[in-house]
């Protein structure tokens, strides 16, 4: 851990917020995607092939993060999150000269293009900044881990309301390329994550605010501090590990196609509507965060897991047997549904991490736990570019409801494991 002196708690927090806002840009790919594989647009990609950028981002993100959690548990969180924002924005950047290098119009080199510097060097610099902001506040706050961390990652769901309408605007503006777009937004990411980066420090070793006792039960209170090489050896990691993917998954695949299958359901959706279904989706994104953090803290993990996890299957199913026709209002307030229970897995289960195998070392063991993200955005591409592809929407959100219902059913077990433990 860095030798940082005790500060403003409250600062910590607002470079928490920044960093997360520009690194929750990442679910605005939607935007994106939708310009390469539209039809009467001017690149006419593969609905899969316009999907792996993403899930190349995804996969990046989440394995860089193992290692970002470690240095940051080491170095303190600004020098690591300071290096994520300069990689995320070179990263995006070099994506932006797609059109000018001419890969965009050719899918393949397009697709391996923006695979390299969007997907893996943008995704490594979200994984490098993403996880010190969270390290960071459930060490200041180990009275509210589930709030703070709530608030902490709100800003990540948040980043996708604010930029899914600077995109729209800025892709209109350049006449529908997405080259010029990337350029500008790389700069803006450059800038607001290294600066709020700068606020991001770790508390002192043992540090706990005042009158505040660990309680008995939790892994801090019995004066545990798991290493990751002891965590994975546990049965409480891997089904949490599992959760995490059935569950994301599910979330991955909607935020990245919701406007395509909205657009396929009522087509009288216009390009301002595309845009503010994914903004208002990211709002309950956001609320979801914090909402169900704060649950957890008061009604424990494992009720909040099963809660959120059975509501996001009722939403799923929802959206698979939605009639043609329906209006966009109808799949937006259903797509809102899934936006917040899926924002809520990034409040409990680096919570959960935290309770289970302590605080301590909760930036490396959540590294860890974090890869199943990166493979829940490969499955949400796989299930959306062949499902969606060979069967329509319908049978893509289905299969994911069903991946929901699995992450209930791990839940009970994840409960006879603390149980046992």
């Amino acid at each position: 851990m860095s030798e940082e002196k005790i500060g403003n708690r409250n600062l910590v927090v607002l470079g928490a917020i920044i960093v997360q806002l520009c690194l929750g840009s990442i679910y605005a790919w939607g935007i994106f995607q939708n310009e390469l594989y539209r039809l009467d647009g001017l690149y006419g990609w593969d609905k899969l092939w316009s999907n792996l950028p993403f899930a190349a981002g995804l996969a990046s993100f989440a394995i860089v993060m193992i290692y970002a959690g470690r240095r940051q548990d080491r170095v303190g969180p600004r020098k690591v999150a300071t290096l994520g924002g300069v990689l995320l924005g070179i990263g995006v950047i070099l994506s932006g000269l797609v059109d000018i290098l001419g890969f965009g119009a050719d899918m393949v080199q397009g697709t391996l293009y923006l695979i390299i510097t969007y997907g893996i060097v943008g995704g490594a610099g979200i994984g490098f900044a993403y996880v010190c902001p969270i390290a960071a506040l459930v060490k200041w706050f180990p009275d509210k881990k589930g709030f703070m961390t709530g608030i902490a990652v709100a800003g990540f769901g948040g980043g996708a309301l604010i930029f899914n309408f600077v995109e729209q605007g800025l892709i209109s503006y350049f006449g529908y390329v997405i080259g010029y777009p990337l350029m500008i937004l790389g700069a803006i990411y450059l800038i607001f994550t290294v600066l709020g980066a700068q606020l991001l420090v770790n508390p002192p070793v043992g540090w706990l605010p005042q009158g505040f006792t660990p309680p008995a039960t939790t892994a801090d209170g019995k004066g545990t501090g798991c290493v990751p090489g002891v965590m994975i050896r546990t049965s409480s990691f891997w089904v949490l590990w599992l959760m995490f993917i059935f569950a994301a998954t599910a979330g991955l695949m909607t935020l990245g196609n919701v406007v395509s299958a909205a657009r396929g359901i009522d087509l009288t959706i216009t390009a301002f509507i595309a845009a503010l279904i994914p903004s208002i989706m990211a709002i309950f994104n956001a609320a979801g965060r914090i909402v169900w953090g704060t649950v957890s803290d008061r009604i424990g993990r494992i009720s909040t897991f099963i809660m959120m996890f059975s509501i996001l299957a009722l939403a799923m199913f929802g959206l698979a047997f939605i009639p043609t026709g329906t209006s966009w209002i109808v799949i937006t307030l259903i797509a809102s549904v899934v936006g917040f229970c899926f924002g809520g897995n990034f409040a409990l289960f680096p919570s959960a991490t935290a309770d289970y195998f302590g605080s301590a070392n909760v930036g490396k063991n959540y590294g860890v736990v974090f890869t199943a993200y990166g493979i829940a955005g490969i499955t949400g591409a796989l299930v959306a570019g062949t499902f969606g592809q060979a069967f329509g929407y319908s049978m893509a959100f289905l299969v994911t409801g069903i991946l929901a219902v699995i992450a209930v059913l791990l839940t009970f077990a994840l409960k006879s494991c603390r149980k046992n433990a």
